[in-house]
C-alpha cells in the first residue's frame, strides 16, 4: 500500500487548502473547495474558459485505492494529485466525517452579460438568500427542472461557500451561474432580453395554479426567490411583473424556500414544453 506524502497538518499545501474555507480567501484567489466523490468526480470533468475546473486533489491512501477512476480523471485533467493522512484530510475538510477526497477547484460562474446573450428562457435569481445549504439545493432544483441559468445577487450568500458546494450535489457544474448581481440590474437585464419577472412570495396576489390554469407561463421566466425568513422585501416585489404564490391545500402553514423553488421551477418547466410553450415538443 502507498504512503502518504503528507502527512502534516501544518504542511504550506495544506493550509494553503484549509484557508480557502473563508470567504475572502476564496474570493482573492478564485478558488474553492469540493468535498466527496461525486464534487470531485464533476470538477474533473469539467472545463472552463481557463481550462479544467480541478486544479489539485487530496486524497486518503484508501479513498485514493475506493475511488481511483475519479484519481485518474483528476491527473487526465491535469491536476496535481496528493496522497495525505487522515488528519491531513481532517484539516481540510468542512464536514464532519470526511469521506477522502477533497478538491481545490478553479471558480466557474459565468458573466450575467453572457447569461443574457444566449437567450435563457427559465431563469431562478436568488435575490436575498442568505443559508448555504438553500442557496445550493434551489440551485441543484433549478438543474433538475432543466433551467437555463441562476443568478445570485450581491444581497445573497457566496456560491462557493463549502455547504453550499455539497448541496448543489455537483449541479454548480451543470449549468451557468452568474453571482454578485444587483438584483435591480438582474431584472432590467432579463425583462430586456424578453423574459417574464415572477416574484415567488407567501404574500402573492396570483396563484400559482392561476397562473398554470391560464398558460401565461409557457413563455421566458426568470423565478425571483427571496430570504428564507421574511421573503422578498416590498421594493423587490415591485419589480416584478406579478408576484406568486404557491396555494396551499392542506394544514402547512407554508413551505421552506427550496420546496417552494422546485415546486415554482417544476411549473414553469411543464407550461414550457407544453404546445405553445417556448420549448420545442418532439412528438412522440
Amino acid at each position: 500500500m502507498a504512503t502518504p506524502e503528507l502527512i502534516s497538518p501544518r504542511s504550506p499545501r495544506v493550509a494553503a487548502a484549509k484557508r480557502l474555507a473563508r470567504r475572502n480567501f476564496r474570493t482573492k484567489e478564485r478558488r474553492f473547495i469540493a468535498e466527496g466523490p461525486q464534487a470531485v468526480r464533476e470538477a474533473a470533468e469539467h472545463r472552463g474558459t481557463d481550462g479544467a475546473t480541478l486544479i489539485e486533489l487530496f486524497a486518503t491512501v484508501e479513498a485514493a485505492d475506493r475511488y481511483a477512476e475519479i484519481v485518474r480523471a483528476a491527473e487526465d485533467a491535469g491536476a496535481r494529485v496528493h496522497l495525505a493522512s487522515d488528519e491531513v484530510l481532517a484539516e481540510i475538510s468542512q464536514t464532519v466525517t470526511p469521506q477522502g477526497l477533497v478538491g481545490v477547484c478553479r471558480f466557474l460562474d459565468s458573466s450575467f452579460e453572457e447569461i443574457l446573450a444566449a437567450r435563457p428562457r427559465l431563469v431562478a435569481v436568488l435575490a436575498h438568500v442568505r443559508d448555504p445549504g438553500n442557496a445550493g439545493t434551489v440551485l441543484r432544483c433549478a438543474d433538475a427542472a432543466g433551467a437555463d441559468a441562476v443568478v445570485l445577487t450581491d444581497a445573497s450568500v457566496d456560491l462557493y461557500n463549502p455547504k453550499s458546494v455539497r448541496a448543489s450535489v455537483g449541479s454548480l457544474y451543470h449549468l451557468p451561474v452568474a453571482v454578485g448581481v444587483p438584483v435591480e440590474r438582474a431584472v432590467a437585464g432579463l425583462r430586456e432580453a424578453g423574459v417574464r419577472i415572477l416574484a415567488a412570495d407567501g404574500a402573492g396576489t396570483d396563484d400559482l395554479d392561476a397562473e398554470l390554469d391560464a398558460g401565461t407561463m409557457g413563455g421566458p421566466t426568470a423565478w425571483v426567490f427571496g430570504n428564507e425568513a421574511w421573503g422578498l422585501p416590498e421594493e423587490t416585489r415591485a419589480l416584478a411583473d406579478a408576484v406568486v404564490r404557491v396555494p396551499i391545500h392542506g394544514k402547512a402553514e407554508s413551505l421552506n424556500l427550496a420546496t417552494a423553488a422546485a415546486v415554482c421551477l417544476y411549473g414553469s418547466a411543464r407550461a414550457q414544453r407544453a404546445p405553445g410553450g417556448c420549448r420545442s415538443v418532439t412528438p412522440s
